[in-house]
């Protein structure tokens, strides 16, 4: 068995290392990989092919007989990657660009839950920094969050009006995140123990994965900016 693995950080050196451990695979590619990854058993990276490059990929994938590709990157899947090679009859996990809304758009996310009626913190929606602003500061505290992608750094907490005013700031007005910021959720602050539950499914069956926690601070006791990471819960206290 063939795969093809898109990306090239941590997260897909993972992937590569798993998949590699499978007496069902002969051949590992990731694209572009990096150093690290090139030393995985059965790997070979492809530098010059980029996560974002969708028709080189499948170009690649059909000429070369790739049995299943795997996607990294959350951006690739937001873009629509996997409708583009399931078009052409290419096995690949992962959801499709519709599906990946509940990860490209919290402002979706959030509103499908209320919808439904699946239990989910209290929140508004802004496009005006000012209104958002407002808001905030009369709801403190709060946590102010891009509606888009941003890397797992668009989620800000606030505890005093001067956090908020950073916050919105950046997401809004300085476009850290760039279109991502364009509007923002003012959501209601949680506190507690935070927990991942993830599923593999079809749409017909799902298979639950190993409960995560979200390392979210950049330093210990849950202090500072936050970040990407993450590490298994075995057991929740």
């Amino acid at each position: 068995m063939r795969v093809l693995v898109i990306g090239g950080g941590g997260r897909e050196d993972a992937l590569v290392w798993l998949i590699s451990r499978s007496p069902l695979v002969s051949q590992i590619y990731c694209a572009p990989g990096n150093d690290g990854i090139s030393q995985r058993p059965k790997t070979h990276c492809l530098p010059k092919l980029k996560a974002d490059d969708f028709w080189g990929l499948r170009r690649f994938a059909e000429s070369n007989k790739i049995d299943l590709t795997v996607v990294g990157p959350e951006k690739s899947l937001v873009a629509g990657i996997v409708d583009g090679f399931e078009a052409v009859g290419l096995k690949i996990f992962g959801p499709s660009k519709e599906a990946t809304q509940l990860e490209g758009s919290k402002v979706f996310a959030k509103e499908l839950m209320e919808r439904h009626k699946i239990p989910t913190a209290d929140f508004m929606v802004f496009d005006d920094p000012e209104r958002a602003r407002k808001y905030a500061t009369a709801n403190l505290p709060c946590v102010i969050k891009a509606d888009g992608l941003a890397a797992g750094k668009g989620s800000i907490p606030c505890k005093t009006e001067e956090e908020i005013a950073i916050a919105i700031k950046r997401i809004m007005i300085d476009k850290e995140f760039k279109e991502s910021g364009d509007r923002v959720i003012v959501e209601e602050f949680l506190t507690g123990e935070e927990a991942t539950f993830m599923v593999l499914t079809d749409g017909c069956k799902a298979i639950p994965l190993l409960a995560t926690q979200d390392h979210k601070p950049v330093f210990d006791d849950d202090r500072g900016p936050n970040t990407g990471g993450w590490a298994p819960v075995l057991q929740l206290q």
